[in-house]
């Protein structure tokens, strides 16, 4: 079914985003597979999923954190200088600045045996760049959550001279298009993004897939439950106590 130029914006973004969804899982189902497999050994042989992102990107990181059915043994890289709640335009400044992402690792104890994924759309600024590259001197396994099409369409902005898909061990395209936004609402640049939207939905499929594994071999592994279902508050409980020491977002 091919798009109709009488769609509003509301069925039109429903349209793209089915697309590319359908695209995404079609193209990326290896990768997607790989990711989750490699996750499953990181996180049942005690090792911790950190992840990243800078600008709006940061929500990618919180989605994999302290949800619903969730990975516990997950550790999102929040810095609030590079989100939106402190100051928006000033976290676009920042997110160009080198070195930052090597002082903001020293909270951190990333290393070997861990995964960190980096989530960024264009992937050519300072911060997800350099994030991915110290991870990988750490010995971390690396996967860029990136827009292939954009991040080859633009130069890096960074001191490496290198795009995020550049330095990862695996890469995940979110399928978008240049500049994220994809539908036209009548100006002269498009509305609609679509990269948190895609994002999430592999990154939730990934963790799905994680756990599936897991529970196929065997391993035991921890995930959170709905703290508003009647059995959650416990099932947490049990998990809150062994991962507080671990992981201080919690």
């Amino acid at each position: 079914m091919g798009a109709d130029d009488n769609m509003s914006a509301i069925e039109l973004y429903q349209h793209t985003l089915q697309q590319i969804l359908d695209r995404v899982f079609d193209e990326q189902g290896e990768n997607l597979e790989k990711v989750a497999a490699r996750l499953c050994d990181c996180v049942t042989s005690g090792h911790f999923l950190y992840i990243f992102g800078t600008g709006h990107a940061h929500i990618l990181a919180e989605e994999m954190f302290y949800r619903a059915g969730g990975l516990a043994a997950v550790i999102p890289i929040l810095d609030e200088a590079l989100m939106l709640h402190v100051s928006a335009s000033g976290s676009t400044t920042l997110e160009r600045q080198a070195g930052y992402a090597a002082k903001l690792l020293e909270k951190y104890n990333l290393g070997t045996g861990d995964m960190l994924i980096v989530c960024s759309n264009s992937g050519r600024n300072a911060v997800p760049v350099e994030m991915a590259a110290e991870a990988r001197k750490r010995g971390a396994f690396v996967v860029a959550l990136t827009n292939v099409r954009h991040s080859q369409s633009c130069s890096p902005r960074n001191a490496l001279n290198l795009r995020l898909l550049e330095v990862a061990d695996l890469v995940l395209d979110n399928g978008g298009c240049i500049g994220d936004a994809a539908i036209d609402a009548g100006l002269a640049y498009k509305v609609g993004a679509t990269s948190t939207a895609v994002g999430a939905a592999m990154l939730q499929a990934i963790g799905s897939r994680c756990v599936e594994l897991a529970v196929q071999s065997h391993r035991e592994i921890d995930v959170f439950s709905s703290s508003n279902v009647d059995s959650g508050d416990a099932i947490n409980e049990r998990i809150l106590q062994k991962y507080k020491p671990l992981v201080d977002k919690l």
